[in-house]
């Protein structure tokens, strides 16, 4: 292979990783940002070095996804050696979920790879892809991962509930103090110039509204084995987004640097890291948008709801990572984030049906601009 297919190759991949942390890397942390737990800027500082701890493990737990995402068994091997296969899987998935970022829709970088690898080896291959494949070793863990998430916080969040009123531990109600406008009024003045300009102003006293929600930030009274139960539960929050984030790099990293390793074209270990190294950087650069959908606009949560959610996905990504299995955890952790809504029926149901959208077109999305690109780099 030429220097010059190396190196867009190279860059597709770097692309496609860029894309993937500007819109999964803040995932982790959205319930600690959305439960007003942190600062935006604490979170990203958070998501941004538990991911990278879960890409460098990835070179020791998650060579299974390599193998997976390579395109094993998918498609046939003279199609894994074709130099345009690679190029053309990681620019048509990059640019699916780079679009979803702009338009700060949580998507799949999953659900986009798989859709590339099969629409570029279905147009490559005269023999098609392995359909049997396709649907038992990707779609089905896909769909599942969601619904048992979603499941699960439904089933586990009451039962904590539960188990923290038994240790008679209970949720402060807080005291917001702002200020309230009571009047408008117009103001004269005349500058030394004797140019005369009017300007409002507002008149306002202060007003003070208990409630407990999480606008105003919900914490807890009591203890837990004598432990304020205020302190034990954020260290067990912080704990559990930093499970996700880790979770995430260890589950997303191993999929993109299988690009570069289709047909043995770069060393795992530089793999692994400018893949890690661009998702970082994507993450720092773009995270605003989905830390607004995400931790603010699906649901409203307070510690303890976030606590469980992010629980339950980083548990089920970590997991399958180390056996390989391609779940997505955008879906697990929105699926998490759906069955705490659920419990409480607080869901924001336009932007769940946003979020459902994005995922339904993700994959054929990634499929079309997989072809498409595949078709055009042969010709």
């Amino acid at each position: 292979m030429d220097g010059f297919s190396l190196a867009l190759i190279f860059i597709a991949a770097l692309f496609l990783a860029y894309a993937n942390g500007a819109n999964d890397n803040f995932k982790g942390v959205a319930t600690l940002y959305g439960s007003k737990t942190v600062s935006y800027k604490k979170a990203l500082f958070w998501t941004t070095l538990t991911t990278a701890l879960g890409s460098i493990v990835a070179l020791y737990l998650a060579s299974e996804l390599i193998i997976v995402f390579k395109g094993k068994g998918l498609v046939p091997d003279a199609v894994m050696q074709m130099q345009s296969f690679p190029l053309a899987v990681g620019i048509s998935a990059a640019i699916t979920v780079m679009l979803a970022t702009i338009l700060s829709l949580p998507v799949s970088t999953t659900h986009a790879l798989i859709g590339a690898l099969a629409g570029a080896g279905w147009i490559a291959s005269e023999s098609g892809i392995n359909w049997t494949r396709l649907s038992g070793k990707f779609f089905l863990p896909l769909i599942a991962g969601p619904l048992i998430s979603l499941a699960l916080a439904y089933i586990i969040y009451p039962l904590f509930k539960r188990l923290r009123e038994k240790l008679k531990i209970g949720q402060e109600t807080c005291l917001c103090v702002g200020k309230k406008v009571i009047a408008t009024v117009p103001v004269h003045v005349t500058s030394k110039s004797d140019f005369i300009a009017n300007y409002s102003t507002s008149i306002t006293i202060p007003e003070a509204i208990i409630a407990d929600k999480a606008h105003c930030r919900t914490s807890y009274s009591g203890s837990l084995v004598g432990v304020s139960a205020r302190s034990a539960l954020g260290a067990l929050h912080y704990f559990s987004s930093g499970l996700v984030c880790f979770a995430r790099g260890l589950n997303d990293t191993p999929k993109i640097a299988a690009l570069l390793l289709i047909g043995s074209r770069f060393n795992l270990n530089t793999s692994i890291f400018v893949v890690g190294f661009a998702m970082l950087i994507g993450g720092l650069m773009h995270s605003k948008r989905i830390a607004a959908t995400m931790g603010n606009n699906i649901t409203t949560m307070n510690p303890g709801q976030a606590f469980t959610a992010n629980l339950i996905t980083g548990i089920m990504v970590f997991g399958a990572s180390k056996a390989g299995v391609p779940v997505s955890t955008t879906h697990v952790s929105c699926g998490s984030i759906f069955g705490i809504g659920a419990v409480n029926k607080t869901i924001n149901m336009k932007i769940l049906s946003h979020i459902l959208l994005a995922w339904i077109t993700t994959l054929p999305l990634g499929f079309l601009l997989g072809a498409i690109l595949m078709k055009t780099l042969n010709n």
